[in-house]
This record gives structure tokens, C-alpha cells and sequence, in this order.
């Protein structure tokens, strides 16, 4: 039973840990495309594509989801 609580703990730790790093992620890739990156237009509407996902993805609770989106976002704006 105490493994089970432990485990149960974790996940939520977890899943607050992804939660934060969403925003941080997007304000990333909203500070990148401010400075008008020089992108080609199919690669700008991918950026704002996964941007939009992520943001929704977080929205919905599904952290794990929206920071592997947002991922390739940042890696289209080679953002580390």
C-alpha cells in the first residue's frame, strides 16, 4: 500500500513538473516569433500550429502532450 501511494505521488509530482513547463515553453516560442525569425511560410504555419496544439494540449491536462508539441515548435525555431 505504500508503494502504491509513493508511485501515486510521483505521477503527480510528475504531472505538476510538465504543467509549469508548458507556459515556459510558450513564452519561449512567443519571444522567437516576435523577433520575426526568417522562416519559410510553410515552416511559420508549423510553429503557430504546434503552437496552438500545446496550448490546448496544457489546457486539457495533457502535459506530457503539449511539451513534446511545443518541442517541435521549438525545434523548427531552433530554440534550445
Amino acid at each position: 500500500m505504500k508503494q502504491f501511494a509513493l508511485v501515486a505521488a510521483l505521477a503527480l509530482a510528475s504531472s505538476a513538473a510538465f504543467a509549469f513547463h508548458c507556459p515556459a515553453d510558450m513564452k519561449k516560442i512567443d519571444a522567437a516569433l516576435a523577433n520575426k525569425p526568417q522562416l519559410s511560410a510553410q515552416q511559420m504555419a508549423e510553429v503557430q500550429k504546434y503552437r496552438a496544439e500545446g496550448e490546448a494540449l496544457h489546457k486539457a491536462g495533457k502535459h506530457q502532450d503539449s511539451v513534446d508539441t511545443l518541442a517541435r515548435a521549438m525545434k523548427i525555431l531552433n530554440i534550445k
